[in-house]
């Protein structure tokens, strides 16, 4: 009978080998999974598929500023 190979990932914050079966999988630690949270939430990342929900892009558009008359869509002070 074959053996199954055990499934392997590289943490995604310190490229360290970590196994399914590790605790805190696919981090190598609490510490790298909350580098990782941390870079989410401050914008690090992005999800960069297009938005596709037509009410949400509605609500876009809802929401952008007006263009100005000479084309500039900021306010200048």
């Amino acid at each position: 009978m074959a053996r199954k190979k055990a499934l392997s990932l590289r943490c995604p914050t310190c490229k360290t080998i970590v196994l399914r079966t590790d605790e805190h999988f696919p981090f190598c630690s609490d510490r790298c999974r909350l580098i990782d949270l941390g870079k989410w939430a401050s914008g690090a990342y992005r999800v960069s598929s297009p938005v596709l929900d037509p009410e949400l892009l509605e609500e876009a558009d809802q929401h952008s500023p007006e263009p100005r008359p000479d084309g500039d869509e900021h306010d200048r002070h």
